[in-house]
């Protein structure tokens, strides 16, 4: 089931030309890419790449966000591994990505790590997108 957003905060604008061996922009000029496909060698990064950061700042801004929810300050120098991975789905007819999260918060017990990363699991807006559609699977580290 789609989420629809109750209000907008933001709208991210880039345009990508040429795919995979191409480049890609954000209208404000912060980022300019150029792009090239996952295991070419060639330079440039790649769109699982970027997806890989994006959705690792975001879980990053999830549990600060919930922190003080909860009452468990997330500790400055947290730290997520993510890893995306692209390969073939339904029989190789088509291809989908899975990730996988290391979620690195020091000085917090075990406990207090898993209520962190449960709440910003239901909070981050990736998270949210993915829920349902691809493989997330989450490490506490």
């Amino acid at each position: 089931m789609a989420h629809s957003l109750e209000k907008v905060l933001y709208t991210a604008e880039a345009t990508a030309i040429g795919g995979r061996e191409g480049t890609g922009k954000s209208s404000d000029g912060a980022l300019d890419v150029k792009l090239s496909a996952p295991g070419s060698n060639k330079p440039g990064t790649n769109p699982e790449q970027l997806f890989a950061v994006g959705y690792a700042a975001c879980f990053v801004g999830a549990l600060k966000a919930v922190s003080s929810k909860i009452g468990i300050k997330v500790p400055d120098d947290v730290s997520i591994d993510s890893k995306v991975s692209l390969g073939p789905i339904k029989g190789g007819a088509a291809y989908g990505i899975a990730v996988k999260l290391a979620v690195n918060l020091p000085g917090l017990d075990d406990a207090q790590k898993k209520q962190l990363v449960d709440a910003a699991h239901e909070v981050c807006p990736y998270s949210n997108a993915t829920r349902g559609n691809i493989d997330v699977d989450l490490s506490i580290v």
